[in-house]
Parts: C-alpha cells; sequence; structure tokens
C-alpha cells in the first residue's frame, strides 16, 4: 500500500527541507588554516574554540607547544606555551605565571592576540596541529615536503557549505597524540 501523502506532511517536510537550507546556508565562525588562497581545513570557530600548535624547534631539536582560543570577536589569542629548554630568542618570561611542569617550561596567562597567525609548516619540523572538540582531541599533521607550506589560520564566517570540503579534510590526517608521543596528553 502506498504512503498516504496529507497536507500536514507536506508542510512538515517543507519546513524540514527549509531548515536544512538555512542551516547550510547561515554563516558560522569558523578557524580557517588557508595555505596561500585555499582553504584547506576549517574547525569549529566560535567563542572558546581551542587549539594547540606542536612542533620540533629546528635548532633545540625538543618539542615545542604554544595554546591559542578564539575570543567572542574572533581574534585568535596565544593562551600559553611550553617547552623542554631555553636557547637563543626564547623569552625568560612570558604571561602572568612560568613554572616548571615535568621537566616542561610551562608559561601561560599570555592572552596575546595573533590574528591572523602565520606558521611554516616545515617538514623537518613536523607541525601538528591539536583541536579540542568537547572531549576529543585529534592531532593532525601539518607540515609537507618542500616547499614547507605558509600557513595562516583566522576566523572566518560562512555557510556550512562553503566550508565542507575543508571541515572534512583534515579527519584524513588526524592520529593518536598517544601514538605519536608514547605519553598521556598533558
Amino acid at each position: 500500500m502506498a504512503p498516504r501523502v496529507t497536507p500536514g506532511t507536506v508542510g512538515v517536510s517543507l519546513v524540514a527541507a527549509a531548515a536544512m537550507a538555512a542551516a547550510l546556508a547561515w554563516p558560522l565562525p569558523w578557524l580557517a588554516v588557508h595555505k596561500g588562497g585555499e582553504l584547506r581545513y576549517a574547525f569549529p570557530g566560535g567563542e572558546g574554540a581551542r587549539f594547540t600548535l606542536r612542533w620540533r624547534h629546528s635548532v633545540e631539536k625538543e618539542d615545542w607547544e604554544e595554546w591559542f582560543r578564539v575570543r567572542g570577536d574572533g581574534a585568535i589569542v596565544l593562551t600559553g606555551t611550553r617547552f623542554k629548554t631555553f636557547g637563543a630568542g626564547v623569552p625568560a618570561a612570558a604571561g602572568k605565571t612560568t613554572r616548571l611542569d615535568d621537566g616542561w617550561v610551562v608559561m601561560t596567562g599570555i592572552d596575546r592576540a595573533v590574528s591572523p597567525l602565520a606558521v611554516q609548516a616545515a617538514a623537518a619540523e613536523r607541525y601538528r596541529m591539536r583541536y579540542q572538540l568537547g572531549p576529543l582531541e585529534p592531532t593532525f599533521a601539518l607540515s609537507r615536503a618542500e616547499p614547507p607550506p605558509i600557513l595562516t589560520f583566522s576566523v572566518q564566517r560562512e555557510p556550512l557549505w562553503r566550508v565542507l570540503p575543508a571541515l572534512v579534510r583534515p579527519w584524513r590526517l588526524a592520529y593518536s597524540f598517544e601514538r605519536e608521543t608514547g605519553a598521556e596528553r598533558p
């Protein structure tokens, strides 16, 4: 027996279709990562979104991390950093607190706007990005072979349909932080 079509079911279907179209077309804040003029990666970028960049320092040969969050006005803010050794160009103190934590020098309370943020993700430095998505914190490889890409991080408002390929792309690059380091996440 064929399903019965009534004015009520047609109305509900039209409302659902309109809601889906609006969800795809409504501009939302995205943490956008561009390589040149191309949008490579996108992550939800509303107020409070957090991410970490981690790389191997080219001189010290130790990992370095910087922590960022998105402010309500869309600015990317450096909130803290941690590294293993002091060296040339490393500040003696930054932010409100500096402490030693399990062999890492940790500086927090920096709260400095860095929008847009540009990094040269050289393969030798193994740039990775860890994005905080609720209880999940997947890590994405950013470095590529020569020439190293210059990646620019910013927050932009775009409809979902416009960022969808860049929203899906990084998940093909995700890997486990624990598998990379053999340790628990800090």
